[in-house]
C-alpha cells in the first residue's frame, strides 16, 4: 500500500484564510497527511488550534520556536510532497518573488524540493497591479504553480479577479484530479 500524500498547508493573512480550514479538512478526509504552517498575519484570521484539530498535527508558527527539537522549516521541507499556500496574499507572493526567508513558511519553500503551489486571494486592484503581476510571473519562473485566483464576489463587496478558489477545487487540483 502506498504511503499517503504529504501536504504542507501554509496559511497567510487574508480574510480568505477561513477557507484554508476546509482545505485541510478535505485533504485529511481524502487520505492525505497534512501539516500546517501559520504565518503571524494568518493567525489574525484562523487559529492554530483550528488547524491542529483538523490536521491532527501541531502547527508550525515560529521559525525560532525553542520547543522544536528539529528546525520546522527544514523538517517539513524534506517531508512534503506538496507545499500548498492557501490563501497566498500579494505580500507573501512578493516575498517569494524576492527569495526572502524571514518566517517558517517562506524559509520552508526556499528549502523544499517538493512541488509548491500558491492560491492567491486579494482585492481586484491588488491582483491587477503591475507589481503583483510581475511577482506572479517571477514565482512562475522560479517553478512555483499559481492556482487562481477566480473572478467573483470579493470580501470588499466588489466583484472582480482575486477571489480564492473554492476549497473543493483546490483539493481536487492538489490530488491531481482537476
Amino acid at each position: 500500500m502506498p504511503r499517503p500524500r504529504r501536504v504542507v498547508v501554509g496559511v497567510t493573512g487574508s480574510i480568505a484564510a477561513y477557507k484554508a480550514a476546509e482545505v485541510v479538512r478535505l485533504l485529511v478526509k481524502s487520505g492525505c497527511e497534512v501539516r500546517c504552517v501559520l504565518t503571524p498575519n494568518g493567525a489574525q484570521f484562523v487559529t492554530p488550534l483550528t488547524l491542529a484539530a483538523l490536521s491532527r498535527n501541531p502547527v508550525a508558527q515560529n521559525l525560532h520556536d525553542p520547543s522544536l527539537w528539529k528546525m520546522a522549516h527544514l523538517d517539513l521541507a524534506s517531508w512534503a510532497d506538496l507545499v500548498l499556500v492557501v490563501p497566498a496574499t500579494v505580500d507573501f507572493i512578493a516575498r517569494l518573488a524576492q527569495g526572502r526567508a524571514e518566517g517558517v513558511l517562506d524559509a520552508l519553500i526556499l528549502s523544499t524540493k517538493a512541488k509548491v503551489a500558491v492560491c492567491p486571494a486579494c482585492d481586484a486592484e491588488m491582483w491587477e497591479h503591475r507589481a503583483t503581476q510581475d511577482n506572479v510571473k517571477r514565482i512562475k519562473d522560479l517553478g512555483y504553480e499559481v492556482w487562481g485566483p477566480e473572478k467573483g464576489e470579493l470580501a470588499s463587496g466588489k466583484t472582480g479577479w482575486g477571489r480564492l478558489r473554492e476549497p473543493e477545487d483546490v483539493v481536487r487540483q492538489a490530488l491531481g484530479k482537476a
